[in-house]
């Protein structure tokens, strides 16, 4: 882990302050800019809250609750490590889309992690997944999924590239994890458990620690490594059902010369920012 020093002298007598890479500075010289004092930010976003529920209709358990319990154990977690931590919302309250992307824009040198919970109309859906939208934020994507796919009994779904709103518009590294489907009997009683919080946000934060480490390959290294995941590009692709279709971006572009529907909807979507769901379970897009 790499180390930064800073001295300070005090009456003849030298003190030495370490701090972990990525974690808040207790001290900075007068003479530094905006953009250093805002090193090693984590830009925590709750996912909904207010009158968006979140999740699909009938859905029992409220997204918008799991999410903000969730988040707010990872602010406990990485501030109790040195990290400086924002929020988006730190109780029920409906932000914005925009609001959630300025206040993650702010910090230019920080970093945005979405916490959200998945559903779909079939039960039997079931898994944690990731998504990023940016090349940069891929090793994030991969070092929190890592974790938290690997520390979770839920399935893997794997890291996927899509063009959500708060991942598309965000200019740091951003991503958005969803940790597990709401409407799965299994998954939502997982979730309920107050221990099983706690691990989300255990593993997410042991994520955002080890972004550093994420390498193509470990072979011929000593040093402990986190593999890069490989990731399912689904930038123009969006399910009808809360599921995730798999199809390429090629005929992605044929379906969508053929018709302007796409194209509107893209463009409606991009001027929207309400943070409301249709009737199947989509993240904040």
């Amino acid at each position: 882990m790499l180390r930064r020093f800073y001295y300070l002298g005090f009456l003849g007598a030298g003190l030495c302050i370490t701090t972990l890479a990525g974690a808040a500075p207790k001290q900075r010289r007068s003479g530094e800019d905006q953009a250093s004092r805002q090193s090693g930010v984590v830009v925590i976003d709750a996912g909904h809250g207010g009158f968006d529920r979140g999740g699909i209709p009938g859905q029992r358990v409220a997204e918008k609750t799991m999410t903000l319990d969730v988040a707010l154990r990872l602010q406990t977690v990485l501030q109790d490590a040195g990290y400086r931590v924002v929020m988006t919302r730190e109780s029920d309250v409906f932000v914005p889309l925009g609001t959630r992307v300025a206040i993650a824009n702010s910090y230019p040198n920080g970093i945005l992690v979405c916490i959200h919970f998945n559903a779909a109309r079939r039960s039997g859906a079931s898994g944690i997944e990731t998504y990023f939208y940016n090349r940069d934020s891929l090793t994030l994507a991969s070092a929190i999924h890592y974790n938290v796919a690997g520390g979770a009994p839920s399935s893997n779904r794997g890291v996927r590239r899509r063009g959500y709103f708060v991942l598309r518009r965000t200019r740091i590294p951003a991503v958005l994890v969803e940790l597990g489907f709401l409407t799965n009997p299994t998954e939502a009683r997982y979730v309920q458990n107050s221990s099983y919080r706690q691990k989300l946000a255990e593993e997410i934060a042991r994520g955002i620690g080890g972004r550093n480490n994420v390498r193509a390959s470990s072979l011929g290294t000593n040093i402990p490594s986190i593999p890069l995941q490989p990731f399912i590009d689904q930038t123009l692709v969006r399910g009808r059902d809360g599921s995730h279709s798999k199809r390429s971006r090629k005929s992605a572009r044929r379906r969508s010369a053929k018709s302007s529907v796409s194209e509107k909807k893209q463009s409606s979507d991009d001027e929207s920012a309400t943070g409301k769901k249709s009737t199947s379970k989509q993240p904040e897009n």
